[in-house]
């Protein structure tokens, strides 16, 4: 479990690619590895890894990507000297200064637009699997490449939606393919300098996870109204219409 607050930026010292997978070493600042053990779970760009090789001085560790990992993630697309995002696990004493934050990737997402507004930097992103969108709500919580970031604005509109600041004019906007819906974040100057997605392009891929607690939601609902609609299933009536029979009968014996 992470908290989606980047401790610090690491770089790819090693790759390493076989039919099994890719090894990475990555070099980071000493305090990162200061209560390291071997097992233990980091986070890389947001994806939940295992530490199988650590070196305190100089400071680096080493991690090994499955297939499965490299098809989900933008990990493939890592090169020798990429920066990744780092962030260790929580502890009993870590300050939630972000959210839940898995280190499961969901899908990944490619940056369609970026504008400067003031200091700060907006970013668009439309996502590889469009289904994740009813999970990203407006002022809700997204993972980027392990960073938690607050949604400014978001469209499910498969045309494009309307335009927004990272679409429209002064930046780099939409890149003209068919829309598959979007949201934006916004980075201010501070978080700029602690997070490599402040440093991509258009066309560029982001690690997404959305927030499991949406998840956790519409299963929970979904298996409600089926409850619903398997009681009604013999004496005809919608989910809608058994829901306002349940609050009426409730209404009735609280007199």
């Amino acid at each position: 479990m992470f908290t989606g607050i980047v401790e610090c930026i690491g770089t790819i010292t090693s790759l390493t690619t076989t039919t099994g997978g890719t090894t990475l070493t990555i070099s980071t600042p000493p305090f990162l590895l200061s209560d390291a053990h071997l097992g233990d779970s980091i986070s890389i760009n947001g994806t939940c890894l295992t530490i199988t090789t650590f070196t305190p001085s100089p400071p680096s560790f080493t991690v090994g990507v499955s297939p499965e990992t490299l098809r989900r993630t933008n990990l493939g697309r890592l090169e020798q000297s990429s920066n990744v995002n780092l962030e260790r696990a929580v502890s009993a004493h870590t300050r939630m200064g972000g959210h839940f934050v898995q280190g499961h990737v969901d899908t990944v997402a490619t940056i369609v637009g970026v504008v400067e507004d003031g200091e700060a930097r907006v970013l668009r992103f439309r996502p590889r699997e469009r289904d994740v969108l009813r999970f990203v709500v407006e002022k809700g919580y997204v993972t980027i490449d392990g960073a938690s970031l607050t949604v400014t604005r978001v469209s499910d509109d498969e045309g494009g939606g309307e335009g927004g600041r990272a679409g429209g004019a002064g930046g780099t906007g939409e890149t003209g393919e068919e829309g598959k819906g979007w949201w934006e974040v916004m980075l201010i100057a501070y978080t700029q300098e602690k997070v490599v997605t402040a440093g991509k392009a258009v066309g560029d891929e982001v690690n997404v996870e959305v927030d499991m607690v949406g998840k956790y939601v519409e299963k929970s609902v979904r298996g409600y109204l089926e409850g619903l609609e398997g009681e009604g299933s013999g004496g005809g009536g919608g989910v809608l219409e058994k829901m306002v029979e349940r609050i009426v009968e409730r209404k009735i014996k609280s007199r």
